[in-house]
């Protein structure tokens, strides 16, 4: 939502009914033999030999985040990260001595020996990865946490479908519903100086899972418009065995959209930008909201099935 929009809660009629649609070093006096792997378990436990040490190695002592290549040195060995040697500019914070262009290659080495368990591992990955392949596969991991779906600011808030279910409730008090099909009206008045604004989330409890219906009013271009759109609290790969349809119309017309909800691991402006939803022309919206154009009252109508 643009900074200058604003939320509405103005959802006078709302209603759901129940549907049928249903992470070697290698040995150097004997080069013939295979590279060691240590790998570090949860807890610092060992897994083959403790290297709970090493890893403190790499964690670099300005702003405390694992180190990757080039790992860099000053004249008396202390270490830093490539991104934190720009910013103590090009002095050791240790020492103080001046950094130049030294790498720690004996570290970098060891880096690569490593094997670490994914930081996920207490919400259900236990999967090990090679230390240079572990931040890779952190960023992907189906068990990291998702971000809070809510469009009507810029909430922080993080963690899994169920306790942002709750977190949805408590604190953004967005309305929640029970089943597959839903009957809203949007309201508001002046609508034409309305150029930003969200109205408020609802979400749906349909098949055991939870999807966030989005109404809102932005400049496309030019033209202001109106979007509806559904996302998916869950994985794309999830999303994708659901399908969902948005009808809203008036004074004998009707305008129709049929789609695939997005997993709430693509942002709200993501899908917003790309126009993955149902999309009104203002002037179009006003015209179905019938009267004098002073008032948009939009009735949006749609259902979710599951895909055989």
């Amino acid at each position: 939502m643009a900074p200058a929009g604003r939320i509405f809660k103005e959802v006078l009629e709302s209603s759901s009914t129940v549907s049928d649609y249903g992470i070697a070093t290698a040995n150097a006096e004997n080069k013939t033999s295979p590279p060691t792997k240590f790998t570090v378990t949860s807890g610092g436990k060992p897994g083959i030999s403790s290297t709970t040490g090493v890893h403190e190695l790499l964690e670099c002592p300005v702003c405390m985040i694992s180190m990757y290549p080039p790992i860099h040195q000053c004249p008396n060995g202390h270490t830093l990260c490539s991104n934190c040697k720009a910013r103590v500019h090009n002095c050791c914070p240790t020492c103080r001595y001046e950094l130049g262009n030294i790498r720690c290659l004996a570290l970098e080495k060891v880096a690569e020996s490593l094997e670490l368990p994914c930081k996920y591992q207490s919400l259900g990955c236990h999967d090990i990865f090679p230390y240079y392949s572990k931040l890779k596969h952190e960023q992907h991991c189906r068990f990291r946490p998702y971000n809070c779906p809510y469009a009507g600011s810029e909430c922080s808030v993080t963690g899994d479908i169920p306790i942002l279910v709750a977190h949805l409730k408590d604190d953004h008090k967005v309305d929640t519903h029970d089943g597959c099909t839903f009957n809203h009206r949007y309201v508001k008045s002046n609508p034409q100086e309305v150029e930003n604004a969200t109205w408020m989330l609802t979400v749906f409890n349909c098949f055991g899972r939870q999807f966030c219906l989005h109404f809102e009013a932005f400049q496309l271009g030019m033209a202001p418009v109106y979007m509806a759109f559904l996302r998916f609290m869950g994985d794309e790969d999830e999303a994708k065995k659901f399908s969902y349809s948005l009808e809203v119309g008036g004074t004998g017309r009707k305008l129709m959209w049929q789609g695939v909800p997005r997993s709430i691991r693509d942002s709200h402006r993501k899908v917003r930008d790309s126009q993955d939803g149902l999309i009104i022309q203002r002037n179009l919206a006003l015209f179905f909201s019938g009267g004098n154009r002073e008032e948009l009252k939009l009735r949006v109508t749609g259902r979710i099935w599951k895909e055989q």
